[in-house]
């Protein structure tokens, strides 16, 4: 029986099917009215503020990049050979043209997005070279793979973006790879979505792919798409990645300043200096995107991991990765720009308990941390290596979870439950009272992969364990989809460009730098 035929019926079996009928509505950004978890005080946070200038201004940044190093040169600062030296003032007067927050326009208009101060959005994982599959199988991906994710990331309500590469598809030329991406985002989802940075002339391309979309001038005000350019931590940031950029903000298009960080290898092995040396990196890539166009929108990023002693790999969900968290968080706040973090990390090399205890471990403290776009939120494991549809899945609904959490409790029929207090009295339940039949969907999660039954119930129905039940729950939403159609002759030009465009660069052509 359909919903439609079970809801003419009516009674009991209507209202049941109503209450489990799949809802795909993607919840609104995040507004945090938590309290924020800020681990150092006042004197601390200008104490890493003037060690980040130190480094700025007596150690240097390496700029790779002929053209940077010429526009560092117009804007005053000191340049010795790729040496860049900023002035402390210098940068904090560029910083300040960053805008605060921004509104991320969608496709589909009802799933615009704000992100700075309070508001925050999920964001899933990308760059995966691997997928562990709908039967938990590790393999390489393929587009089909990719477009999968995309659907599932279009579904889930607290996904705020289809992202891109969330696989790698190993069907497709490395060199025209970034257009079938960017095309696979926009096609399976109307979500916001993030444009490819692996050359610049592959940036060129996805903004060009958005003007399509949306309309050139329409991208002179309106953020629609996010950028990701990595330093090369400590202290280096590249011709690639800078040139990337530039295409991003020459549009007005956001950018995430991100240093890569490996805690003790390519940072000092102390918690307050990693955080001093990445600040400073940070600061020098967003004062750069205002050397390009003043009041571009730009994202205080990174990526964080500490390292294991014995093996050197990275490590997720440590105490000091969720430390840094908070005072990161903090310094993005004291200059008044949106930040970047990674969120449910995992290096485990399936979807076990220490995946899940790493995962959490890192989605609290992101929440408390205040973090507003919170990437990665949805499939990393095996420190990022592979891309678990389980995983996925589960983590989707964990960000679901965190997103009622920030939301604070609510207030709005205080006076009406507490009424029900003398109507049940001592020794009473609620179950039956008619504000808990009235409410009890809203008034707590119920979370749909975590299984609280009996181990009698629990062995009765086939004893499934959360990875199985996850992959079932794929299946049966991949069943559902349904895809948001493009208009037609904007999905023309869009396979028109990139027909033209895979005529143009060639196959063999790693990195697109010239084509």
């Amino acid at each position: 029986m359909n919903i439609r035929t079970a809801t003419r019926s009516g009674g009991r079996s209507a209202r049941r099917a109503l209450r489990t009928a799949p809802n795909f509505e993607m919840l609104p950004g995040l507004t945090r009215v938590i309290p924020l978890c800020e681990v150092m005080d006042d004197a601390q946070v200008e104490r890493i503020d003037a060690a980040s200038m130190d480094i700025l201004e007596n150690v240097g940044v390496q700029f790779r990049d002929p053209i940077a190093l010429e526009d560092w040169k117009k804007a005053g600062a000191k340049v010795e050979g790729e040496l860049v030296y900023l002035d402390r003032g210098l940068v904090r007067e560029l910083i300040a043209t960053i805008p605060s927050d921004f509104t991320y326009h969608a496709r589909d208009p009802k799933k615009n997005v704000r992100l700075g101060g309070k508001h925050s959005i999920f964001v899933p994982m990308t760059g995966a070279p691997f997928l562990r599959d709908l039967d938990d199988v590790r393999r390489n991906p393929l587009l089909e793979d990719l477009a999968m994710f995309h659907k599932l990331s279009h579904m889930m309500p607290a996904l705020h973006s289809s992202a891109h590469h969330i696989v790698e598809p190993y069907d497709h030329p490395i060199s025209q790879r970034h257009l079938r991406i960017t095309y696979s985002s926009i096609k399976h989802s109307d979500k916001t979505f993030m444009g490819m940075t692996t050359s610049p002339k592959n940036a060129e391309d996805v903004m060009d792919m958005c003007a399509i979309l949306f309309g050139e001038e329409f991208l002179e005000d309106h953020p629609v798409t996010t950028g990701n350019c990595n330093g090369n931590s400590p202290l280096v940031w590249d011709e690639t990645m800078l040139g990337a950029l530039r295409a991003f903000c020459r549009r007005n298009q956001p950018v995430l300043c991100s240093p890569f960080v490996l805690g003790g290898a390519n940072t000092p092995a102390s918690v307050p200096a990693t955080v001093a040396q990445l600040n400073a990196e940070a600061l020098s890539a967003l004062a750069y995107t205002q050397v390009i166009r003043k009041g571009a929108p730009a994202i205080y990023g990174h990526y964080l991991s500490t390292v294991s002693m014995k093996s050197g790999a990275p490590m997720a969900g440590t105490p000091e990765i969720s430390l840094m968290n908070f005072m990161i968080g903090q310094m993005a706040r004291h200059y008044g720009v949106p930040w970047r973090t990674s969120n449910t990390l995992g290096g485990a090399k399936t979807f076990d308990a220490q995946a899940g205890y790493e995962s959490a471990t890192t989605l609290q403290a992101v929440m408390h941390a205040g973090a507003n776009y919170i990437w990665h939120s949805a499939g990393w494991n095996e420190a990022g290596m592979h891309c678990s549809v389980a995983k996925f899945i589960v983590d989707a609904e964990q960000c679901a979870m965190a997103y009622r959490m920030a939301e604070g409790p609510k207030w709005h029929d205080f006076d009406q439950a507490l009424a029900a207090v003398p109507d049940v009295g001592p020794g009473g339940h609620y179950l039956g009272h008619p504000h808990t039949q009235d409410n009890f969907q809203s008034a707590f999660f119920m979370p749909e992969l975590f299984d609280n039954n009996s181990i009698e119930q629990w062995q009765t129905e086939g004893s499934v364990e959360i990875t199985a039940r996850a992959l079932n729950r794929a299946r049966a939403l991949l069943a559902e989809y349904e895809e948001p159609k493009l208009d037609e002759a904007k999905n023309e030009a869009l396979l028109d460009y990139i027909a033209r465009r895979e005529r143009e660069i060639p196959a063999a052509y790693e990195l697109n730098q010239s084509y």
